[in-house]
Order: structure tokens, then sequence, then C-alpha cells
């Protein structure tokens, strides 16, 4: 696997599952990760767990004062950013559409859309600048395939992945990387709470059907690491066996 030493990565929704396990792995790798989450107990608990150069800054991804605090910072700390790892999202509301919480629909908009953009733009100067950057955003079958249920949701997927596709196209001639990852279903709380939703297939899975968090975490490094280049502007999908072959997974 890839060494990160020297290198700052930002990785959201860093509290627990697919972040906490991510930015364990990129420490362990030699990075420096500022872990953000709006569980400010969680992020510093975890960062002093990991100690070194792991840092915590709590607040909300759906501020845009925030977005570039997490870059200030890190240009502050460890003189500037490398890798985003656009991971925070939100579930609720798993409703249908005419008994959906217009408030808590919105909401999760704010989050899965407008942060991952607010993310984005934060990075892209310090990126630009250096002319080199990896902007990676955690994406979905819920992207592309519609979930009874999941209207919120689906639709933020679908837009965050578009937004991974514009990066591509505006930011590739500048040394930015912009890829997805579809991990599957992982066995984290948000899966909990699918299944006690009881809405739709995704709900009926049992818990042995979900991959642990440190699959998807150590395939971001691989995505972020050698191969780089070759799979920018792309989505992954972590069903696919070669892909899995390919990061040691199986």
């Amino acid at each position: 696997m890839t060494r990160f030493d020297k290198k700052t990565v930002i990785v959201t929704g860093a509290s627990r599952g697919i972040g906490e396990a991510t930015a364990r792995a990129f420490a362990a790798a030699g990075a420096n990760v500022i872990l953000a989450a709006r569980s400010h107990d969680a992020i510093h608990k975890i960062a002093a767990e990991i100690g070194g150069t792991a840092l915590a800054c709590a607040g909300d991804i759906a501020d845009p004062a925030f977005s570039q605090t997490l870059v200030d910072t890190a240009i502050t700390r460890f003189g500037g950013v490398d890798i985003l790892i656009n991971n925070a999202a939100a579930l609720q509301p798993i409703a249908h559409m005419a008994d959906a919480d217009p408030a808590a629909w919105s909401e999760l908009i704010d989050i899965n859309v407008k942060g991952v953009f607010y993310a984005m733009q934060a990075v892209l100067p310090q990126m630009v600048k250096q002319g080199d950057g990896t902007v990676l955003t955690i994406s979905s079958g819920a992207a592309h395939h519609p979930l009874e249920g999941w209207s919120a949701y689906c639709a933020s997927k679908a837009a965050a992945a578009m937004l991974t596709d514009m990066l591509h196209l505006e930011y590739a001639s500048k040394g930015i990387r912009a890829m997805g990852l579809s991990p599957g279903t992982v066995a984290t709380q948000m899966q909990k709470d699918i299944k006690a939703s009881g809405i739709n297939p995704i709900s009926q899975l049992d818990w042995s059907d979900h991959i642990p968090p440190e699959w998807p975490a150590k395939t971001i490094l691989w995505m972020c690491g050698d191969v780089r280049d070759d799979i920018a502007g792309l989505e992954i999908s972590l069903r696919d066996e070669n892909i899995r072959r390919r990061v040691g997974l199986i």
C-alpha cells in the first residue's frame, strides 16, 4: 500500500464508520489527518487515539465557513492540503415522498450536496496553486438507482456524483483528480438505521451481508495512491470483484 508521508488529508464525517476507518488508515500510512465532524467528543477521542499529527476539527459541513476553516487549519498546521475525502452524509428522512418532512429533506440536501460542494470549493485554490490534489467523494448505488423511501438520499447522491464529474471536467487540466467510490452496503450505524426503517430491499439485508468499514477505507487509500491518475474522473464500485482483488481484499 502506498505511503502518504508528508501528505495532508481532510476526512469529513470522521466520527464513525467509513470516515473513522479512513482517518485511521491514512494516519497509519504516514499522513497528516484532519478529522471533521459535528461530534466534537467523538472526533477528539479518535484523534487522541491516533496520536501523531491527527487533528480534530468539529463543525457542520453544511456551513461553508466550516469548510474554509478546515482548509485554513490544514495550511496553517501542515502547509497545505493534498487529499479531500468527502464522506459526511445524512440518511434521514426515510419516507415516501408525500410523507417526507420538507425541513428534514432540505437539511439532508444541505449536508449531502451543499456540504460536498463547499468542501470542494474550499480546497480548490490551494490545490490549483500547488498543481496537484485529489478529491474523493463517497458515492452510492443510490446515486444511480431509485430506492423506495429514499428520495432525498438518492437525489443527493446523484447530485454529489455529478459534482465529481464537474470537478473532473473543469479542473483535471490543473492537476486535480476527482473520483468517487461506491462502497456497497457497509456495517455502520447507517445500516442499522436502514434496517430499522423496514423500507425497500436494503433494509431486509442481514448484518452479515455488509462489508466492514475497513474495506472501503483500504480502497480509498488505494484510489488515492499509485493508481490515482488512471482512475481520475471515474466512480469505482467496491461490488466489483476485480476491484476487491486489486485492492487486496480478496
